[in-house]
């Protein structure tokens, strides 16, 4: 059997460079316009972690039931029916990676404004361009800059923490748990709050959208999850950790540059700088990561989807040539026309809701014993997953009553799913008759 082009540590630096990116870099200005209690915003990131392994271990029982590339389009179509995953796909292929390359290359450029006096949508639309033209032609060195990337982003950040660690309390905010932190988990702000320590922990499940090109999906797999989200986890508590022990609230309020004042705190104006162009590097491998794992979901879509066909279309190096470039000129769109914190919103929504039917399907994979005895069992079943259906429930209720603009945007990218998914049915069925 060849072995094939993503091993273990590959698919779990995918992972990692999904989840490390623009939230974490950037949603913690946002969360202390609101909440500004130092123990109550790490609570977040505290179960913002521990919900995405509960996914996480979900997911994997699901994805080696069915080790096909294409994550949450493959895995409904199986569970549900064709029309479900159809609109989850179509949710992926148009926007759900797209706007979040958008997202991370803008904040990219952004970081990079704070040295280089150059448009960051100017920076943002080369480097989204640049690394669509790598992983479209190649996957075998698109792979290994892939890992060599997100190594580097991973000791970077263990070495910004240890400095924050070393610089001196110079925040204005404690961490105590109190009556006041239990305050917070009751109020609206907090669900919100949550949105976009949701989306910045979007990505754990990664490396489902390319199980079909992963070696040994039975075993990598979840591997790859698991590893991948633990290790982001304990990153983003101790990175948001130390943003509110170096920076001021008030220095951070309303900022999608958050990295950039703790860092002018740590090491002064030229040392920020540094450390901003830094964080536009480490930016580099999220923008790549989600350039290499979207595609795979329209290219799935394409090889099932007469209408869409063009997507299913592959390079001679194996690549989804199509589906890449297509997905690039989206996220040009998005990159000069969106805001960011709609698109968080508008994304975080449609994520929640197809992450919450494709972990609901596992009940439906046990009851109709659809997994083989090589699928990974997830833990705890069946406490594991109810306890994430019950939180992304709450944070469901809580985008449409709090945030009804995007998430009905949101609802209708769905629905004009379905409208391509039975056009395409009418489509094929009659080039069928004739």
């Amino acid at each position: 059997m060849t072995k094939k082009a993503i091993g273990f540590y590959t698919a779990t630096s995918i992972v990692i460079a999904n989840m490390i990116g623009t939230g974490v870099f950037t949603s913690l200005g946002y969360q202390v316009l609101d909440i500004k209690n130092g123990s109550s915003i790490l609570l977040l990131w505290i179960i913002g972690g521990i919900v995405s392994l509960l996914g996480a271990l979900c997911y994997a029982e699901i994805g080696t039931t069915f080790p096909r590339s294409g994550g949450e389009y493959n895995y409904l179509s199986k569970i549900y029916h064709p029309a479900i995953g159809f609109m989850s796909g179509f949710v992926s292929s148009t926007v759900a990676f797209a706007a979040p390359v958008a997202a991370a290359a803008l904040a990219l450029g952004k970081y990079s404004n704070n040295v280089f006096a150059v448009d960051p949508k100017i920076t943002a639309s080369f480097v989204v361009i640049a690394l669509t033209m790598l992983h479209a032609f190649t996957i075998h060195i698109g792979s290994k800059f892939q890992t060599v990337f997100t190594g580097i982003k991973v000791l970077l950040i263990i070495l910004f923490i240890g400095c924050g660690f070393f610089s001196g309390h110079t925040g204005d905010t404690g961490f105590v748990l109190n009556s006041a932190t239990l305050g917070d988990v009751s109020t609206a702000a907090f669900a919100i709050a949550l949105f976009f320590v949701s989306y910045s922990y979007s990505g754990w499940n990664a490396a489902s959208y390319i199980a079909g090109e992963i070696d040994e999906p039975q075993r990598n797999l979840p591997k790859s999850l698991l590893f991948g989200t633990a290790i982001v986890t304990v990153l983003y508590v101790l990175l948001n950790y130390i943003f509110l022990y170096t920076a001021p609230i008030a220095e951070l309020a309303g900022k999608d540059d958050v990295g950039f004042v703790s860092a002018n705190f740590i090491f002064g104006d030229i040392g920020g700088k540094i450390i901003s162009i830094t964080i536009a590097i480490l930016l580099v491998s999220s923008v790549s990561s989600m350039i290499i794992a979207g595609p795979r979901v329209s290219q799935t879509m394409g090889s099932d989807t007469k209408l869409l066909a063009f997507l299913g279309k592959k390079s001679k190096n194996n690549t989804p040539f199509n589906a890449t470039v297509f997905q690039c000129v989206i996220s040009l769109f998005f990159i000069f026309t969106a805001t960011f914190s709609q698109v968080i919103t508008y994304i975080g929504f449609t994520l929640l809701l197809f992450t919450f039917l494709t972990v609901f399907g596992l009940f439906i994979i046990r009851i109709k014993k659809m997994n083989t005895s090589d699928s990974f069992k997830t833990p705890f079943y069946p406490i594991t997953p109810i306890l994430f259906l019950v939180f992304n429930s709450w944070l469901l209720y809580y985008g449409i009553t709090n945030k009804p603009y995007e998430s009905l945007i949101g609802i209708a990218t769905v629905l004009v799913g379905l409208v391509f998914y039975y056009l395409n049915q009418i489509i094929y069925h009659q080039k069928n008759e004739n």
